[in-house]
């Protein structure tokens, strides 16, 4: 769980930018008059900017003896997954900024947006990116890093391989898991991947990643919660 007080930084780069800005982070495309003011473009910006500085930091700071490009990317995905990224929204307190800035007409799906993993989530993710453009790298980044420290230091402590772990819990079970790309975000270049996991037609659990490897770690994830696992 986040840390109130680590989150205090980004909060105030959220405090900081112009209202229209602010009021576009937390605004989810079912209430937005168009789709193009919700949260949408700001969280695939935020989601390169948060998957960067953590990435970062974790290369300055952890042994490279230790700690090679197979560690630090399971590192990186236990820190930015859709659940650590909607436990540092509603400590950026975002469910209540949406709110009070959503229109009165909008209440009733607000209510609901804001009980989602993955609005949270990309609500998080919209702050940083709001952040990022209206004051740089070089201010956001240290911001991110003390906001999502507490999850730095669990998923280095405690690395998961939640595809391992999800198989295992199915096997005992007789049953098994299927993963698949359902869409792909972003230029060629620079893509990101969606996977669902499925069991016997249900799917349990959606990730996204740079890759489809960890797109399906955050899919195993969120599979794993739901099973209570």
């Amino acid at each position: 769980m986040s840390d109130p007080s680590t989150t205090g930084p980004l909060r105030a780069l959220l405090d900081a930018v112009p209202p229209s800005v602010r009021r576009r982070t937390v605004t989810h495309a079912s209430w937005a008059s168009r789709r193009a003011e919700s949260y949408e473009r700001l969280a695939f910006v935020g989601d390169g900017v948060l998957g960067l500085a953590v990435a970062t930091h974790l290369y300055r700071t952890l042994e490279e003896d230790r700690f090679g490009a197979g560690r630090l990317t399971v590192a990186r995905a236990g820190t930015v997954g859709h659940g650590q990224c909607r436990a540092v929204a509603e400590e950026l307190g975002l469910p209540a900024l949406a709110h009070e800035l959503a229109p009165g007409r909008a209440q009733g799906q607000v209510a609901h947006v804001v009980r989602t993993e993955r609005a949270l989530a990309e609500m998080c993710e919209a702050v940083i990116g709001a952040g990022y453009l209206e004051f740089g790298y070089e201010r956001v980044a240290p911001a991110v890093v003390q906001a999502f420290g507490p999850h730095l230091g669990e998923a280095i402590d405690r690395p998961g391989d939640h595809k391992s772990r999800l198989q295992e819990h199915l096997f005992a079970r007789g049953k098994t898991v299927v993963y698949r790309v359902v869409d792909e975000l972003g230029e060629p270049h620079d893509r990101t991947f969606v996977v669902e996991a499925t069991v016997d037609g249900d799917t349990l659990g959606s990730g996204r990643g740079r890759s489809k490897k960890l797109a399906e770690q955050e899919a195993a994830r969120e599979a794993l919660a739901t099973l209570g696992a």
